[in-house]
């Protein structure tokens, strides 16, 4: 047992010694390739503290771009396409990868048809109610139309023209009843003053023109207002009697002009009024 521990003890000291001289030479190979390193770094870095001017900026990076691209394709030639075996099963697996992924872009082209096809289906039944729905408007109207049109009376111009001749003379007579019976209550209950009229003021001094009657001086405010709607106000004159002049100014029939005391206008109370004298 001793012996063949001698006998082994050489042996493993000779490939303890190997060992050692290969990863000495791997250390030494190690550090020459970092100084390759650290020399790339620092040209790498000396380039790049480089300004480029504008003028030749564009320049520069197309050639950098030309070199990349011919190291890219210097790369490539240098390397050999791998040529897959053509047996039996790399054939079939091949197979198998493809219908897996035509199997997989089938089911999503299915489920997107699928889901077209139902809102499809959901506007179709919309537009199909909104069809029955107009066809029963559609028919409801064609029976109003019907019903309507066994109740026209035939047009007739002479039959609509002596109906609004009938209704107009009706206007014009009730207009005339209407305007003699307004006259006859103004002359029963606003008549002109006489001699019997008392004074109720000593210096009150009989009327020097000729005084006009209640509904004359609302013939003339009216015709002013219609006659000259800018400007309706109207002088009160000797002719109108101060009484009245005062009654139609109390009740609203009449307004003085803001400024001038001595005129008067129709007032907007008196519509009622205004509308049957207006045609006289």
């Amino acid at each position: 047992m001793s012996m063949n521990q001698q006998d082994l003890d050489p042996v493993n000291t000779a490939d303890v010694d190997d060992v050692a001289d290969a990863e000495k030479e791997l250390i030494e190979e190690c550090e020459e390739i970092w100084k390759d390193m650290e020399e790339c770094q620092n040209k790498l870095s000396l380039v790049g503290t480089e300004t480029l001017t504008n003028s030749n900026a564009q320049l520069s990076l197309l050639i950098m771009q030309a070199k990349c691209l011919a190291a890219e394709l210097n790369q490539w030639q240098k390397e050999t396409p791998k040529i897959i075996p053509l047996n039996e099963d790399v054939l079939l697996t091949l197979g198998k990868e493809e219908f897996q992924k035509l199997r997989h872009d089938l089911e999503m082209v299915l489920s997107t048809i699928q889901s077209k096809n139902e809102k499809l289906k959901e506007d179709l039944e919309r537009e199909q109610q909104w069809l029955d729905e107009q066809e029963q408007i559609l028919e409801s109207l064609n029976t109003v139309y019907n019903e309507l049109k066994n109740q026209v009376v035939p047009f007739s111009e002479s039959r609509i023209f002596n109906e609004l001749k009938t209704k107009m003379v009706n206007i014009k007579e009730y207009k005339e009843t209407l305007l003699f019976t307004l006259g006859g209550f103004l002359e029963d209950h606003f008549p002109l003053p006489d001699g019997k009229v008392k004074k109720k003021k000593k210096n009150l001094q009989e009327p020097t023109a000729q005084l006009i009657t209640l509904h004359e001086m609302l013939e003339i405010l009216i015709n002013k207002l219609f006659d000259v709607p800018h400007d309706p106000y109207v002088k009160i004159s000797d002719s109108f009697w101060p009484p009245y002049i005062e009654l139609l100014l109390r009740n609203g029939i009449a307004l003085r002009h803001p400024e001038d005391p001595n005129r008067a206008r129709n007032g907007y109370g008196s519509v009622s009024l205004t509308v049957i004298l207006q045609s006289q």
